[in-house]
């Protein structure tokens, strides 16, 4: 019975070490914001799509992604020059849960409208259901 007990608080441990850093990282707006942009549309999307829906520099996209996919939230995939993110195992109910809260903010809010916004935009430029035209926001493009 102490086994049992012992792997039962050892699994309770790693949730709440698990939410302690899915929470750290989910304590940037902008971080917060790309979250909820990839939970609310059921998308992947490339560092230069969230540049442009977030209007902030490639660095701090790929800082927060960066960040996001070390806590285990998102999942980063290199294709050509691109790199494109979608959510992590949507199969796993703690983490699912979190998707759904912060799908849940609310969205009369300005700067999700916005984001929302931005996104159909951005997104109706692909080719294929891919990216192909890079970054383009000028003041956003890094020199």
């Amino acid at each position: 019975m102490h086994n049992s007990t012992s792997i039962t608080s050892r699994k309770s441990l790693t949730n709440i070490s698990w939410l302690t850093t899915a929470f750290k990282a989910l304590s940037d707006p902008t971080r917060l914001r790309i979250l909820r942009l990839l939970a609310a549309n059921k998308a992947e999307m490339c560092v230069c799509e969230f540049v442009d829906v977030h209007q902030v520099r490639q660095y701090t996209v790929s800082r927060a992604l960066g960040l996001l996919e070390q806590a285990g939230l998102v999942l980063g995939q290199k294709e050509g020059r691109w790199v494109y993110y979608s959510l992590a195992n949507q199969d796993d109910t703690v983490i699912a849960s979190l998707y759904t809260l912060v799908t849940s903010i609310s969205e009369a809010d300005e700067v999700f409208l916005l984001d929302q916004e931005r996104f159909q935009k951005r997104m109706a430029l692909r080719e294929d259901g891919r990216c192909i035209v890079g970054i383009q926001t000028r003041d956003l493009i890094e020199r």
